[in-house]
């Protein structure tokens, strides 16, 4: 009776630390969406809300970390219930990446404006890959709420096509400032939103691998799954 007490009381501590892992998900899902924004149409005070947001993500980030922490010590989980705080710890901490990263795309596009570098169109430069890694992360964070295996194999396979989009994005600005060296200093702004963003792929990516590895208990990073072996037919 004690043990089942004690279990049950574990579950609900995971579960409260998962639901505010999902509160900060939502919180760096708005960060980026903001921060795109403000390089859209160049929101100085909207770009000044992002990077003062990021505060907010840190703090979470602390606090979780501190969570679960206190959860192993306490409830000495087993190993498959180990694996799963394991893993949302390291969610925890590309979710406080991917704030970073929205906020360097808002610096960027704040100083961008103030210095008036509006030579060509910055935003749909990046407006596929943006739209995509928002997808991604959007559907990452989707996977990790439902633990969908299947979804997350889905999504780890999008980070090519935005690695594809990026490189893109590099070989087109490198030859817009050969054409004209006037757009230099826009151009590489540009390019290091479009970077920032692409990190924000690989974070998204991370994040559905931790699926993976908790559903199935395999550790896929580092390695490139087919989708049948993905899928999972080893366990």
């Amino acid at each position: 009776m004690v043990g089942e007490h004690s279990s049950k009381q574990y579950d609900q501590e995971l579960e409260a630390i998962r639901s505010k892992v999902l509160l900060m998900g939502g919180m760096v899902e708005t960060q980026f969406d903001e921060a795109l924004n403000c390089f859209r149409v160049g929101n100085t005070e909207q770009a000044d809300k992002v990077i003062a947001d990021d505060h907010s993500v840190n703090q979470l980030e602390v606090q979780l970390d501190d969570a679960c922490s206190h959860l192993i010590v306490r409830r000495q989980p087993a190993a498959n219930d180990l694996r799963t705080v394991m893993a949302t710890i390291k969610v925890i901490t590309d979710l406080e990446r991917i704030g970073d990263e929205a906020t360097k795309i808002a610096r960027t596009a704040k100083s961008l404006h103030e210095r008036g570098m509006v030579s060509f169109n910055h935003y749909e430069t990046v407006r596929t890959i943006s739209r995509a890694t928002a997808d991604m992360l959007h559907d990452a964070l989707d996977a990790f709420a439902r633990l969908d295996g299947k979804a997350a194999v889905q999504i780890i396979a999008q980070d090519d096509v935005i690695d594809h989009e990026f490189r893109t994005i590099l070989r087109s600005t490198i030859t817009f400032m050969m054409e004209d060296p006037r757009t230099i200093s826009s151009a590489l702004d540009v390019l290091w939103v479009a970077k920032a963003i692409e990190r924000i792929g690989d974070h998204a990516k991370n994040i559905a691998e931790y699926v993976i590895y908790v559903v199935e208990g395999r550790d896929i990073r580092h390695s490139k799954p087919t989708g049948a072996a993905a899928a999972g037919g080893e366990g």
